[in-house]
C-alpha cells in the first residue's frame, strides 16, 4: 500500500518508471536519471532477495536472458520456484523477451522440465562423448500456444503481482466507447446542482455503518483523476455486484463540496455496468450487411434482452438492431422490429461482429 502511494506521488512530480525487467532490474529501485527510476524486482509480490540476487548473478555471468527456457536453465533453481517466476511474468518482467504473458505463464511447467532435462544431460555427459551427442536435447521447445490476455486480464494479473496497475489503466480498455456518451472527465468536474453522468473504475471500496444504515465509500477513477463517492444502503443491496474494486461502472450522481476534505464528493443515485449503460444511453446497434444475411434469430436467442419486474411494470433492457445494407450502387438502412432486441455484452457484440460485413458494427449513441 505504501509503494502505491509513493508511486503516485512520484508520477505527480514528473518522475517516470522503467517497467520491471529481468534483463535490467536489480533487487532495489535504482535511479536511471533525474526523471526516471528502474523498478526494483524485489517489489514484485512472491519474490525475495535470494531469488532476485540469483537472477542478477546469472545475468551478470552469462549476459541477457534470451528466452524463458534460457532463464530457467541458467538461474539457480534452488533459489527460485514456479510461484516466483509466475509473479515476475505477471508483473511484465519478461516483456523484453516475449510480450505474450499468457503464453509465458502457461509454459512455466514446460520450462522447469526443460531445465531439469538439461541438468540431467550435463551430468550424464562423459569424457569421450561426441561434441554434439546431446545437441538434439538442448533444442528449446516452443512456448505453449495461448491467446494473449486482453487489457483487463493483463492489468488484473499485473495488479496481483505489483499491488497496482503499472503499464496502463483499466479504463483504457473502454474509454474510446464510453466517451461517446460520458463526455465529462473527472478532472473537469465542478460543483453542480444537476445530476451528472460519470464513468470510471471502482477503487478502495469499503462499507461503514452510519446513522441511516450502511453506506459504501469508494473512489471513482477514470485515469484523468478520481473523486470520492458515496452509495446508500439501497444501492449497496441492488448493485452489490458492481460496488467492488476494479469494476468499470457508469454512474449518475450529484457532485457536491466535501466539507471534510475540501474537495468534491459524488453522491451516487444510479449505477450501471457497461452492457446496461449501452442499453440506457445507446440508440441502436448498426450492423453492416453485404450479400450474406446475418444469423439474427440465433444471436437473439443466445443473447436475449433482459427483463426486470419493477414497481412500474416490466422493464426490458436491450438494444434495437438496424441493418445497413450495401450493394454496388445503392445503400439502405433497415430497422428491425421492436422484439429484435439483445443484451449488449462484449460476447454478444463479438457475435454480431463475426456476422457483419468486414466486422463493421457500431453502437450509435447520438
Amino acid at each position: 500500500d505504501k509503494l502505491k502511494v509513493l508511486f503516485e506521488d512520484a508520477k505527480k512530480m514528473g518522475i517516470a518508471f522503467e517497467a520491471p525487467d529481468v534483463n535490467r532490474g536489480e533487487y532495489v529501485f535504482l535511479p536511471i536519471s533525474d526523471k526516471e527510476i528502474r523498478y526494483g524486482l524485489g517489489a514484485v509480490k512472491g519474490t525475495g532477495q535470494q531469488a532476485i540476487e540469483a537472477i542478477v548473478h546469472a545475468r551478470n555471468e552469462g549476459g541477457p536472458f534470451k528466452s524463458l527456457f534460457d532463464f530457467c536453465v541458467r538461474v539457480d533453481r534452488a533459489k527460485f520456484n514456479k510461484r516466483t517466476l509466475d509473479a515476475l511474468i505477471k508483473a511484465g518482467a519478461f516483456d523484453s523477451i516475449d510480450r505474450n504473458r499468457a503464453a509465458l505463464s502457461a509454459s512455466i511447467d514446460l520450462a522447469f522440465q526443460f531445465s531439469a532435462s538439461q541438468q540431467a544431460n550435463a551430468h550424464q555427459a562423459g569424457l569421450f562423448d561426441a561434441p554434439d551427442e546431446h545437441g538434439s536435447s538442448s533444442q528449446e521447445p516452443d512456448l505453449v500456444h495461448q491467446m494473449p490476455w486482453d487489457v483487463r486480464e493483463r492489468l488484473m494479473m499485473e495488479k496481483s503481482a505489483l499491488g497496482f496497475y503499472l503499464s496502463g489503466h483499466l479504463f483504457d480498455s473502454v474509454e474510446g466507447e464510453v466517451r461517446l456518451f460520458v463526455k465529462r472527465k473527472i478532472e473537469e468536474l465542478m460543483d453542480s446542482r444537476e445530476p451528472q453522468v460519470l464513468a470510471g473504475v471502482v477503487m478502495d471500496f469499503k462499507t461503514i455503518n452510519a446513522q441511516n444504515g450502511r453506506i459504501g465509500l469508494f473512489k471513482l477513477d477514470d485515469k484523468s483523476g478520481f473523486i470520492e463517492a458515496k452509495a446508500d444502503e439501497g444501492l449497496l443491496n441492488s448493485a452489490r455486484h458492481l460496488l467492488r474494486d476494479d469494476e468499470i461502472v457508469v454512474i449518475l450522481g450529484k457532485v457536491q463540496p466535501d466539507r471534510f476534505s475540501g474537495g468534491l464528493r459524488l453522491n451516487v443515485m444510479q449505477i450501471w455496468d457497461l452492457p446496461s449503460a449501452r442499453c440506457r444511453f445507446g440508440k441502436y446497434l448498426k450492423l453492416t450487411v453485404n450479400g450474406k444475411p446475418p444469423e439474427i434469430a440465433r444471436i437473439l436467442k443466445d443473447h436475449p434482452a433482459q427483463v426486470e419486474i419493477t414497481e412500474q411494470g416490466e422493464l426490458v433492457r436491450g438494444l434495437p438492431i438496424r441493418l445497413s445494407l450495401l450493394r454496388d450502387q445503392v445503400s439502405a438502412e433497415l430497422q428491425l422490429g421492436a422484439k429484435a432486441k439483445f443484451f449488449p455484452t462484449d460476447a454478444a457484440l463479438a457475435s454480431w461482429m463475426v456476422q457483419a460485413h468486414e466486422g463493421q458494427i457500431q453502437i450509435v449513441y447520438d
